[in-house]
C-alpha cells in the first residue's frame, strides 16, 4: 500500500523547484559546507549559520540550515511548502529568527533543493525525524523549547512528528491541509490511499497549536484550517487572514504580529509550567487554563512595527498543486 500511496502523492503533491535555487559546496579554508547563493550581507544579519547534510533512515541525504540567534528563547523547526526550497525561503527565515527571537532549523525534503532521494510522504517523515534528531543531539534543544512549524504540505510531516512528541512547546500550521486527498475533493472519510492524514492525527497533538490560513486561499481552502483548529486539543487563537491566498500570507502585517504574540505566549506558559512542576495533562480546571491564555496573550511583548517586515516572500512560492 505504501507504494500506491507514494505514487498518488507524486502525481499531485510534490513539485520541487527545477533547477534548485542554491548549491552546496565545501569551504576550502574551514572545511564546512556553505551555500554560495547566501550572500555575506545576509549572513551578517544572523548570529551564526550552519549548513548540514543529514542522513535519513530511508537512505536520503538531506540539506538543512541552522540559523543561530543569541537572544533565542527556543528553536523553530520549519517544514516549508511545496514548489519551494530553503534557498528561496532563506530571507523569511532570517526575518522570523529576528522577530520571534528563535533559532531556526529548516531543511529540504528528499528530492528538493540539494537533498538526495525522491519526494514521498514517508520520505518526508524520515526527513523531519533526521532534522529533529540533529536539533536534539547537535544543538541540545529540548522538546519543551521546540516549536514545529508546518507550511502547506509541510503540515504533513509536522503533524505526524508532533503527534508522537508529548512535550513540545508548540505547533504552527500555516495553510495546512486536512489530507492530500481532501485538497482535491471534499471527502468525508479517510481512505487507505490518502496521504498526510492530518485530520486523523491532529487530535493526538498535546501542545498549543496556532492555525494560520488565508480566507481567499484557492489552493487549500480555508475550511482545512478551520477544521484542523476545531480538532485541536489545545487551541490558540487562530489567524484567519481576510483576502490572503495560499502564497502571500507572510506579506500581511497581522501575520508576524500574531506569530510573535503566540511565540511569546507559549514561552511564558512553558516557563510557568516548568516552575510549577506540572504538565498540561495535569491542568483539569478549564477556566484557569483559559484565564492563563488570556492573560499571557494580553501581556505578550509586541515590539513589532505596524508594517510587515516580511517582504516579497510570496512571489518565490508556486502553488501547492496544478489548477
Amino acid at each position: 500500500m505504501g507504494g500506491v500511496t507514494s505514487s498518488i502523492a507524486a502525481k499531485f503533491a510534490f513539485f520541487p523547484p527545477t533547477p534548485p535555487s542554491y548549491h552546496v559546496v565545501t569551504d576550502e579554508q574551514s572545511g564546512k559546507l556553505v551555500i554560495p547563493e547566501i550572500s555575506s550581507v545576509i549572513v551578517r544579519k544572523v548570529d551564526g549559520i550552519e549548513v548540514l547534510r543529514l542522513p535519513t533512515r530511508r537512505g536520503s541525504e538531506i540539506i538543512a540550515v541552522y540559523l543561530k540567534n543569541n537572544r533565542a528563547k527556543g528553536t523553530l523547526l520549519y517544514s516549508h511548502g511545496n514548489a519551494a526550497d530553503i534557498g528561496q525561503m532563506f530571507d523569511l527565515f532570517i526575518e522570523l529568527s529576528a522577530h520571534l527571537r528563535v533559532n531556526i532549523m529548516a531543511y529540504d525534503y528528499s528530492g528538493y533543493g540539494q537533498s538526495t532521494g525522491k519526494p514521498s510522504e514517508y520520505n518526508t517523515y524520515a526527513d523531519i525525524e533526521a532534522v529533529y534528531d540533529c536539533v536534539k543531539t547537535q544543538y541540545a534543544a529540548k522538546d519543551e523549547d521546540l516549536i514545529l512549524y508546518g507550511q502547506s504540505v509541510g503540515s504533513g510531516p509536522t503533524v505526524d512528528l508532533a503527534s508522537r512528541l508529548p512535550n513540545l512547546r508548540a505547533v504552527v500550521l500555516h495553510s495546512g491541509i486536512l489530507s492530500g486527498l481532501r485538497v482535491l475533493s471534499p471527502v468525508k472519510r479517510s481512505y487507505w490511499f490518502d496521504i498526510y492524514k492530518n485530520v486523523d492525527k491532529i487530535g493526538l497533538v498535546n501542545c498549543p497549536v496556532l492555525v494560520i490560513h488565508g480566507t481567499a486561499d484557492d489552493v487549500v481552502d480555508c475550511s482545512h484550517g478551520k477544521q484542523l483548529w476545531e480538532l485541536c486539543k489545545e487551541k490558540y487563537e487562530p489567524l484567519w487572514l481576510k483576502g490572503a491566498g495560499h502564497c502571500n500570507v507572510e506579506l500581511y502585517p497581522e501575520y508576524i504580529r500574531h506569530l510573535k504574540k503566540f511565540v511569546s505566549t507559549v514561552s511564558h506558559w512553558n516557563t510557568g509550567r516548568t516552575r510549577m512542576g506540572t504538565t498540561q495533562a495535569n491542568i483539569n480546571d478549564q477556566s484557569q487554563q483559559t484565564a492563563f491564555w488570556t492573560s499571557a496573550y494580553t501581556n505578550a511583548d509586541s515590539d513589532i512595527p505596524e508594517s510587515s517586515s516580511a517582504t516579497s516572500f510570496g512571489n518565490q512560492l508556486r502553488k501547492f498543486s496544478d489548477e
